[in-house]
């Protein structure tokens, strides 16, 4: 638990039809028109107002995810440019210009469902068709099979070893402390955020349920019986706080005991290695067709999906895991999206991945394990407490994946997608989507190799847009110079793999 407790602290048979893809729409008088409606779309609350997604429990967690999100995206994106806009050098300077009304976007697609089972067929490429199959409708997630090819993979793969991969990591525990020094709350609000059912008494599944990021590590129950037990937080040991017991806990004591049991990688949230790679223009031929590809499938405007995060490669040893988790976190008027933050010109404390889809490639065939599970698939209802019953905790994808709704096992070339958010009704971004929860199944022999596209939109239709029309200025006044920081990898761009 202290690790949840600290959290919440911290702030797709027979051919069918071809697909029925919604319209695309383009007014020119719309276009001309600025920001119309847009001006007025503020950042809505993602996520309904219950649990975890509370808005309260949402501020004192985000202290935490800033931490790891950072800048990764928007670092990528804009180093580049402040690199090579240096006022001080000698020569002509380019004069300011103010940038004008950002266009007005048109709605984004988003692919039918039908029903689970429903195959219709689609072309991504010129010699072959592609079957896109529904999973599940709750989240809207399709597979297709042979997406890639076997030789595609391997180079992937390839491209992913010469560049070399880092260990992922959910929070730097050196980190963690820091941040919770900064966190000013009183015990009786935090039990109040831990308390789901308010009853006065915090149960070991109301602090698991909020073991979303912790200090990196995964809690159980047994970590967090063994964890009362050496801060004498529990002195019934009956594994349920009262609200007294829980306020004669020192933070302190819980440092403590973090510090001198060091976490396996086995307790991690995430056990893999990852590395980027750039798909922009100037990237290794195949990685540009896969993105072309991607934007072929998702119908998204080119601009969407080539200023979306570059290609993540993951490596998955034997052992290695992923436990759920949502791709895209809600945005609240306290936080905002990582790829559009520099030029939103606004400020907040907090940023959040905005993820409108994702992408995920097998890039290999998995001897065992390693399936991509999605616990609450389809469900009839959902509730963050019903994931935790007795001993079972469905996002434990070392011990429970086998009782997750739905698997994916691991083909290679097949490539699995999903939408990360509902509709808002208006053609944008609705509601964070709770069934997209997933995670990935623990690796039992050999290596699993993935690879995913997220697909970045802000649910500000105007931030949005500022983003596009702002990154459209520097490609245009930089010309060839422009690419983004990440175009470094064009080191890989003329590479040719032996397959």
């Amino acid at each position: 638990m202290a690790a949840a407790a600290a959290a919440a602290a911290a702030g797709p048979r027979p051919e069918a039809a071809s697909p029925q893809w919604p319209p695309r729409h383009h007014d020119p008088a719309e276009a001309a028109a600025g920001l119309g409606d847009c001006e007025d779309a503020p950042v809505r609350p993602l996520c309904k107002p219950r649990g975890i997604c509370s808005r309260a429990y949402f501020l004192v967690l985000m202290v935490f995810v800033h931490l790891y999100l950072g800048n990764v995206l928007a670092l990528l994106l804009f180093v580049h440019y402040s690199n090579g806009d240096d006022s001080s050098a000698p020569g002509p300077q380019r004069r300011a210009q103010a940038p004008g009304p950002a266009p007005t976007l048109a709605p984004l697609t988003r692919l039918e469902g039908i029903k689970v089972g429903h195959e219709r067929k689609i072309q991504l490429v010129a010699d072959r068709d592609h079957f896109i199959r529904t999973l599940s409708l709750k989240p809207l997630l399709f597979e297709i099979p042979g997406f890639l090819s076997d030789e595609e993979c391997r180079l992937v793969i390839h491209l992913a070893q010469m560049k070399g991969l880092q260990r992922s990591q959910i929070l730097p525990t050196e980190e963690y402390e820091e941040a919770m020094d900064t966190v000013q709350i009183s015990p009786l609000d935090l039990f109040q955020l831990l308390d789901q059912n308010h009853d006065g008494r915090l149960q070991l599944r109301e602090v698991l349920a909020q073991n979303r990021l912790g200090n990196g590590r995964w809690m159980t129950p047994e970590n967090i019986q063994e964890m009362y037990s050496a801060i004498k937080a529990d002195p019934d040991g009956d594994g349920v706080l009262s609200l007294q017991e829980f306020s004669n806990m020192d933070l302190r004591d819980f440092h403590k005991y973090m510090r001198s049991h060091k976490a396996e990688s086995s307790q991690l949230v995430r056990n893999s290695y990852h590395t980027w790679l750039y798909q922009g223009e100037g990237a290794h031929h195949v990685m540009r067709a896969i993105r072309q590809r991607v934007l072929r499938l998702t119908r998204l405007s080119p601009e969407i999906v080539e200023l979306s995060e570059p290609l993540q490669v993951v490596r998955y040893g034997e052992g290695g895991h992923y436990h759920a988790h949502v791709d895209s976190g809600p945005v609240y008027p306290e936080t905002i999206c990582s790829h559009t933050k520099l030029v939103a010109n606004e400020s907040v404390p907090f940023e959040t991945s905005c993820r409108y889809m994702t992408v995920l490639f097998y890039l290999n065939n998995v001897t065992g394990g390693g399936e991509t599970v999605f616990p609450v698939a389809d469900n009839r209802t959902y509730d963050e407490m019903s994931l935790i019953q007795d001993d079972v905790d469905l996002r434990d994808t070392r011990r429970h994946c086998d009782k997750g709704n739905l698997r994916v096992k691991p083909r290679q070339g097949t490539a699995v997608f999903w939408y990360n958010y509902l509709p808002d009704g208006q053609g944008w971004v609705g509601d964070v989507d709770d069934y997209s929860l997933h995670g990935g199944c623990l690796v039992t022999r050999g290596t699993k190799w993935i690879a995913n596209n997220w697909i970045n939109v802000d649910p500000s239709r105007a931030r949005q847009a500022l983003f596009q029309q702002e990154m459209a200025r520097l490609a245009h006044e930089g010309g060839a110079d422009s690419q983004p920081e990440w175009a470094l990898d064009r080191a890989y761009r003329d590479t040719r793999v032996e397959l």
